[in-house]
This record gives structure tokens, C-alpha cells and sequence, in this order.
């Protein structure tokens, strides 16, 4: 995912890559590290060309983080949703913005913590529903997805903004 320049541990960090690269004249580079960190191509030419100050404010340089992430995951389904609480947590709070973009956090680990909390708090599911489902009534069926809140508070706890 990080390839050429690594991870970055804030948009700061980005920033000042970004500009040293710039400074040296290499328009590349600074292409390259947009596009590995999930920054638009767009922003980062507005960047090369003095519109914008830096390439990449705290809410961006999360957004992007997520995007390369989601790419290698690509989450289906309830992750998916995950996903969407993580990127709105962001744009309602800056500190989880930037918590986001530490460095060693990361998408997988995040859906690994909702996944484990689903797996110690599955419970059985009502033999009738479950027969709705065509499942035989010998069959024990059992179901722990967390409800919105609690994996609000799971992916602030994970994130640790």
C-alpha cells in the first residue's frame, strides 16, 4: 500500500514530503505520494501549481488513508457499514481524523476488533426466525453483529482518538 514513501503518520508528515519534493522540482514524486495515500490527483496538481497551500488537511489525509485501505480489504456487506461510521466519525471530529491517519492503525485491524466483539457476543437466534430463514429447527443459529453505537465506541476505542 505505502510502497515508495511508507506510511505516514499525519497529514503533516505528508505535507512535508510533499513540499520537499516539490521544493526539488520533482512534480512526480509529489504525484506519487498523493496517489499512495489516497489524495486525488486533482488536489495534488492544485498543490504543484500554488492554488492550495498543502496537499492534504487532517479530514483528507484520513479520507485518503481509507480509500487505499478499502481498495486492499474490500469489505462486502456489514463492513462496508463499518467503513461508512469510520468515515463519518471523521468528518464529525478532527481528532479522529487524525487518529485514523496514525501511523500502525489501519482498516483491518479496526474490522478485527467489531469482528472479535461480534464473535463474544453472538447469541442464539429464535428457532422460529431462523426457520423463516429455511434453517431446520436442529440447527443452532447464533448472530452478534454490534448495533451503530456500539461500533461507534468500538472504532473510537480502536482508533484511540
Amino acid at each position: 500500500m505505502f510502497e515508495k514513501f511508507g506510511e505516514f503518520d499525519s497529514a503533516e508528515e505528508i505535507n512535508r514530503a510533499a513540499e520537499a519534493q516539490k521544493r526539488e522540482g520533482d512534480t512526480e514524486a509529489v504525484l506519487v505520494i498523493a496517489e499512495e495515500n489516497g489524495i486525488d490527483r486533482e488536489d495534488a496538481e492544485d498543490f504543484l501549481d500554488g492554488i492550495v497551500p498543502e496537499l492534504a488537511s487532517p479530514l483528507m489525509a484520513a479520507m485518503g488513508k481509507l480509500r487505499v485501505e478499502e481498495a486492499d480489504l474490500e469489505p462486502e456487506g456489514i463492513m462496508k457499514d463499518w467503513l461508512s461510521y469510520i468515515q463519518i466519525q471523521c468528518t464529525e471530529d478532527e481528532g479522529m481524523a487524525k487518529a485514523v491517519r496514525r501511523k500502525g492503525k489501519s482498516l483491518k485491524k479496526c474490522i478485527g476488533a467489531l469482528l472479535k466483539w461480534s464473535f463474544e457476543n453472538a447469541r442464539e437466534i429464535n428457532k422460529e426466525v431462523a426457520g423463516y430463514a429455511g434453517i431446520p429447527k436442529n440447527v443452532r443459529v447464533t448472530l452478534g453483529i454490534p448495533d451503530m453505537g456500539t461500533a461507534k465506541r468500538i472504532i473510537m476505542e480502536y482508533y484511540g482518538s
